[in-house]
This record gives C-alpha cells, sequence and structure tokens, in this order.
C-alpha cells in the first residue's frame, strides 16, 4: 500500500554500511517510524546503489508518511556539497554521483553523508558522546574510520575527507591496504583484520573478530593478534588526539563488541605511549550501529546541500 499522507518532518534515512545496509522513516530528531535492513553487495558499487534505491522504494510505498527528502550515509571519502562519493576502497568508488542518482530514482532531494560522521553527531547528541564539545568517535568494524567534533561541530573537511583515521599509516612495512598504501590502520586493526590475522595463524576461516575476542583467556594466538591490533590502535588514536585535542573517544563500530576486552588493554598502550598527550577517556559508543542511521536523520534534517531529481541522468562512474 502506498502512503498518501506527507510531513515535511519525515526524512528517509539510510546508512550503507561495509556489511548491511540500514533505512527507516524517522523524525527529524531521529525518532525511528518504520525501520528496515538489508545486506551490502560486497565490493560492487553499483549494485549497493541499487539496493539503497530497492529499500527507499519499500519505505516509500508503506503504509507511513511520506518523506520530504533522503538522508544519505554512505563510507569513504564524501563530498556532500557536490553529492559525490570521492573515494570508497570497500565499494569502489571514484567520484560516483550518488546523491543525483538515488534522487532521480526516488524522486526525492537527497542529502549525502558521511556514514561515520553521521554517526559521530549522532552519539554527540544523543549517545556516548553527550556533554563533550571535542570529540572522536571511531568506527572499527570492515574499515576504520573517525568523526571529528570540534567545539560540538562536526569537522567535514575541504572535499569531506576529514576523519580518514583507517588511512593514517602507522606499520610502514605492514600489510598492502585497499588504497594502496602499506599498513594503514584498518588494515592493521580493524575488525576484518584481526579476523584475518588469526585465521592466517590457525590455518582455517573464523566467522570474525568477535570469535578472536571469545578466546583471548585460552588461545596465545588470540591474544597475540589481539596485542598487535591495540598497539596499531594506540599509536593512530595518540596521533589523532595529539592534532585534534579530543576530549573523549568513543568506540563503535563490530570491534567495540568487546567492550573492556578492548578499552582496557587500549587504554594503558594509550597511556604507555603518552608523553606530552593528554590521554582521551575512552568509551564504547551507545547507539551501536544504529548510530550512522540516527544520525543520517538528524543531519538530513539541517543540510543545506541538498541535491534535488532531475529529467536527466547524472552519468558518472559508479563501478
Amino acid at each position: 500500500m502506498t502512503g498518501t499522507g506527507r510531513s515535511d518532518d519525515v526524512l528517509l534515512a539510510v546508512d550503507l554500511g561495509g556489511t548491511g545496509i540500514k533505512a527507516m522513516l524517522a523524525r527529524s530528531d531521529g525518532t525511528a517510524l518504520v525501520e528496515t535492513t538489508r545486506r551490502t553487495p560486497r565490493g560492487d558499487g553499483a549494485a549497493a546503489v541499487r539496493e539503497v534505491v530497492d529499500v527507499g522504494r519499500e519505505l516509500i510505498g508503506g503504509p507511513g508518511p511520506r518523506p520530504s527528502r533522503v538522508g544519505l550515509a554512505v563510507p569513504g571519502i564524501v563530498d556532500g556539497a557536490a553529492g559525490v562519493a570521492v573515494y570508497s576502497a570497500n565499494l569502489g568508488w571514484r567520484r560516483a554521483p550518488v546523491a543525483a542518482t538515488v534522487a532521480d530514482a526516488l524522486g526525492l532531494p537527497v542529502v549525502l553523508l558521511h556514514d561515520v560522521t553521521a554517526a559521530g553527531v549522532a552519539e554527540h547528541r544523543l549517545g556516548a558522546g553527550r556533554g563533550v564539545d571535542d570529540l572522536l568517535v571511531v568506527a572499527i568494524g570492515t574499515g576504520i574510520a573517525a568523526a571529528v567534533i570540534a567545539g560540538g561541530r562536526p569537522v567535514l573537511g575541504g572535499a569531506g575527507q576529514a576523519g580518514e583515521l583507517g588511512h593514517l599509516q602507522v606499520r610502514p612495512a605492514g600489510r598492502l591496504c585497499g588504497c594502496g598504501r602499506l599498513g594503514c590502520l584498518e588494515t592493521e586493526a580493524s575488525a576484518s583484520a584481526v579476523a584475518r590475522a588469526y585465521a592466517e595463524r590457525i590455518g582455517r576461516p573464523v566467522a570474525g573478530a568477535a570469535d578472536v575476542a571469545a578466546r583471548l583467556d585460552e588461545d596465545e594466538q588470540a591474544r597475540e593478534v589481539w596485542r598487535h591490533a591495540v598497539s596499531a590502535l594506540a599509536d593512530g588514536l595518540l596521533d589523532a588526539v595529539a592534532l585534534l585535542g579530543s576530549s573523549r573517544v568513543v568506540i563503535g563500530g563490530g570491534l567495540s563488541h568487546a567492550g573492556e576486552r578492548l578499552l582496557r588493554p587500549l587504554d594503558a598502550a594509550l597511556r604507555e605511549r603518552a608523553s606530552i598527550h593528554v590521554v582521551p577517556e575512552l568509551v564504547v559508543a551507545e547507539l551501536g550501529s544504529r548510530g550512522g542511521v540516527v544520525g543520517a536523520a538528524l543531519m538530513a534534517a539541517e543540510s543545506q546541500h541538498v541535491h534535488r531529481p532531475s529529467s536527466t541522468a547524472a552519468g558518472g562512474d559508479l563501478r
């Protein structure tokens, strides 16, 4: 059944992640009205956009009120003003006109956002970052990225490139990253990197980093992999905090589910390395995997960078 209502206070919020797509009709304060999820097609940016369009049509065509605009949060380097996904190693995007493509397909204005920035705004306003105006929100999952909140406002960068913590080189002789460099933080310490390193050591695949965390008490191989990841994370975070002066670091993403098994050794590693640095408070994200989609609603409601549908296809490389 197609919804016949319309409200300027209702938005379609979509968070396109490395493994899953979360979507909802929501109020401008982030309150969900209807929610759904889909799997993200692996390594195929064009297929991922088609999935976003499909889930958007499903929600728009449902019984709820028709949204006035779309807040679409995507990974990588995102130029929200231009509506372009500049770069994503995991989805293969290079200057992809995602906002125009989705706007034309859905017939609604689209606000394009960086997924971790959206999650960071949500954590700052509604979650573990409340009460702090200089905040770093780090998502550790398939990759690693960060949202920078400075003076109470998100830092976006000139072309949406702020917060690409995962591509800070922490091990110059380390693994090859999808971006082409060696030893980037996300190829040394992301949840996928932890699972891959442990699988290589034991000679068989594991379901994910949660399996490694569950074996820390009895498996030295798991402990060695965990120590390596924590060491790399500490080096990356300490450099980021030295530059930004963040007073709190919120850890989100799949690896954050390890809780104190991650935070305790990470805090110890930061303090061991700190010289002139002020070591920030470490906390786990409160909104969990919903941070990105909640933030997409919050930011889309306020953004001035709205890309409206046109009668002409935008073109561009979505491969």
